[in-house]
């Protein structure tokens, strides 16, 4: 009886077993391979890690290439491509005739740049930075009153007066213009705001360039806007800097449409 049952159960766990093998080779394309990472990206990771971990600070000076490379225990040549990524997201720069790497923080701008491709790939619209704007703008501003010193109203007045005695149709006023918000930023003294906005700035940037030479007193009502900003700004009075920074906002928005601009428009680089 026992041979029996034996001989028996053998079929049924050569049937499970290919059902099994099949069941396995049917899912056998649900998934991809795991790909190693290049032995460069590890080291640029690690490094990366130390960086904004603080273990490395901004102004520490890297080990040299052969001296990484023999830390890693990788060729040089792997360090190097690792520094090359490193340097390309500004976390460490090559100071002028150094041999040796820093720890960098990246420049605003940088951060800035990589943003707007973001949300140009994103297909953001010019009404959605006019709203993330009129959020933002009115803020710094209020800050900027009240956290600005005599050098910041110094900027802001010079680059007021630059943009209004630029002559129309002048390529660099729209990049007065910017200059205007971000330094209302920097007097707000708040870096997650300069960051955010300096951005936005560059988004509108090329419509804004269509924008000031086509619409009658754009020019006007800008330098208008700039002077009683600053006047608030100087003051310390930081409600009338707000209003007068809506004021602005709101009237760009204006401006696109006299200009023909439609809201729904995709930024553009």
């Amino acid at each position: 009886m026992k041979k029996k049952t034996i001989s028996a159960a053998r079929p049924r766990r050569a049937g499970a077993a290919a059902l099994v093998a099949s069941e396995t080779a049917d899912n056998a394309s649900m998934f991809d391979p795991v790909e190693r990472a290049p032995a460069y990206i590890k080291v640029s990771s690690a490094i990366e890690h130390k960086i904004l971990s603080r273990a490395l600070r901004e102004g520490d000076v890297l080990p040299a290439e052969l001296e990484l490379a023999q830390q890693f225990r990788v060729h040089r040549s792997t360090v190097r491509e690792a520094l090359r990524q490193l340097e390309n997201a500004g976390l460490v720069a090559r100071p002028p005739g150094a041999k040796r790497m820093i720890v960098s923080r990246p420049e605003a701008a940088k951060v800035a740049s990589g943003m707007r491709h973001a949300l140009v790939l994103h297909e953001v619209s010019f009404v959605d930075v006019w709203e993330a704007m009129m959020v933002i703008e009115p803020e710094v501003a209020a800050l900027a009153a009240m956290r600005r010193n005599q050098a910041d109203l110094v900027a802001l007045t010079q680059t007021s007066e630059a943009f209004r005695d630029s002559p129309e149709g002048d390529p660099t006023s729209v990049n007065i213009v910017a200059l205007f918000f971000e330094q209302l930023g920097a007097a707000s003294r708040n870096q997650v705001l300069v960051l955010a906005k300096q951005s936005l700035a560059q988004c509108l940037a090329p419509s804004l360039a269509r924008m000031i030479d086509t619409v009658p007193q754009a020019r006007a009502r800008i330098t208008d806007a700039q002077r009683r900003i600053i006047n608030a700004v100087r003051d310390k009075n930081a409600d009338e800097a707000r209003k007068w920074m809506s004021k602005h906002v709101r009237d760009f928005k204006r401006g696109y449409e006299v200009a023909g601009i439609s809201p729904d428009t995709p930024i553009s680089v």
